[in-house]
């Protein structure tokens, strides 16, 4: 079998050109000394965060990750932190140390992650039985209060509290499913870890103008005629609403960052492993429980499951120690912020980036939704 140079065989299994070639494989491989000779790489094909591919070698199957940031002590601090959560029983999938014990490998200035390869499946909230809500909730309590036993003498890189000086402005936490990287850290720059402002509606009237006049200049589709009225229909609300916007709320714990379907996988009706760790960081933790739920349990109509949310919001509830009062807050500032967001129209009106347009008729609907709705949703949540 050739070493990787110019006549290696193409293992890769598509044409994409961003999918790691012979050489780079073989490369990395040769640090792994039990991990065997490539055979193929795959991209997988869901999922937002950085690249991901099935790699299989004559040894088996791994999981191999390119992140996209680069961040090579970054990546090395999320990795031991996952370490340390599976010591503590939890399902996740650290990465495998090469023979010199790193774990990330840097080639040709991209930084790869090798990682087991977990069989197991995406379940939506919809998939998910009641009793699975529970179990939900309890296991994002339980990884709440392992962050806080791995992570308490880590502190995050301070950032900017006053939205003003922050990158951005204050409308910098994107919603949807998780918060993609790239475009949308381009357009919004980073979360403040110490302070977590909410968004300043000033700045979502501008926002939504601007997208209006894009919208009005091109050719127009379907999408564009849902976009229109939506972002009209979310002006509206934001000026019936405007006074009801939150105060900045202190960061509270460690959370995963991106609690969402996507990054969980089943086996058997159980969860296997929690995975993509790359927005790990200091945060209102049970936003991150509203957060996730409002992903996890919204319907395609662009309701929630009220019903499943409830076991799910009180489980989460026992195992994290968060009270009641903890929950209603988080509930109003995630609300906040999903009446202020528009992500998904930014992606394709700025960047030219359709990816997240299956998702915004429900997301849009949500908005709408929750907020004839209100008191209902912060009691599934505090019941």
């Amino acid at each position: 079998m050739s070493d990787g140079g110019h006549g290696a065989p193409d293992l890769r299994g598509s044409p994409d050109p961003d999918v790691p070639d012979s050489g780079t494989l073989y490369a990395l491989l040769e640090r792994y000394g039990d991990a065997g000779a490539p055979l193929a790489c795959v991209p997988l094909s869901e999922g937002l965060l950085n690249r991901g591919y099935r790699l299989t070698t004559t040894r088996g199957n791994f999981f191999l990750k390119h992140h996209l940031d680069g961040d090579h002590a970054t990546i090395t601090r999320q990795h031991g932190v996952t370490l340390r959560l599976a010591a503590l029983g939890l399902p996740v999938a650290p990465p495998v140390a090469d023979d010199e014990g790193s774990t990330v490998t840097v080639l040709d200035g991209r930084c790869y992650a090798l990682h087991p390869w977990v069989d197991g499946r995406h379940h939506d909230g919809g998939e998910l039985t009641r009793a699975q809500s529970r179990r939900l909730g309890t296991l994002l309590g339980q990884v709440h209060t392992c962050l806080a036993k791995v992570c308490p003498e880590e502190q995050p890189e301070e950032r900017p509290e006053d939205p003003e000086k922050a990158p951005g402005g204050a409308s910098a936490r994107p919603g949807g499913l998780g918060w993609p990287p790239g475009p949308e850290e381009r357009l919004q720059g980073p979360r403040g870890a110490m302070q977590d402002v909410s968004a300043d509606p000033q700045d979502t009237y501008d926002l939504i103008e601007e997208l209006l006049a894009r919208i009005r200049r091109r050719p127009r589709d379907s999408f564009d005629e849902l976009a229109e009225h939506r972002l009209v229909e979310r002006r509206a609300l934001l000026e019936l609403h405007a006074h009801r916007r939150p105060a900045a709320a202190p960061a509270l714990g460690w959370v995963h960052g991106d609690f969402h379907p996507l990054n969980l996988l089943y086996r058997g009706g159980e969860p296997a492993a929690i995975i993509d760790w790359d927005r790990l960081g200091v945060q209102p933790r049970a936003e991150e429980a509203v957060r996730a739920a409002v992903i996890f349990f919204l319907r395609p109509d662009g309701t929630l499951d009220l019903a499943k949310i409830r076991p799910y919001a009180r489980a989460y509830r026992r195992a994290s120690g968060a009270c009641r009062a903890e929950l209603a807050a988080a509930v109003h500032r995630v609300w906040w912020e999903r009446l202020n967001d528009f992500w998904m129209l930014r992606w394709r009106y700025q960047l030219g980036d359709h990816r997240a347009d299956p998702g915004f008729p429900a997301s849009a609907a949500l908005a709408v939704w929750w907020t004839r709705t209100y008191e209902s949703v912060r009691a599934a949540f505090t019941d």
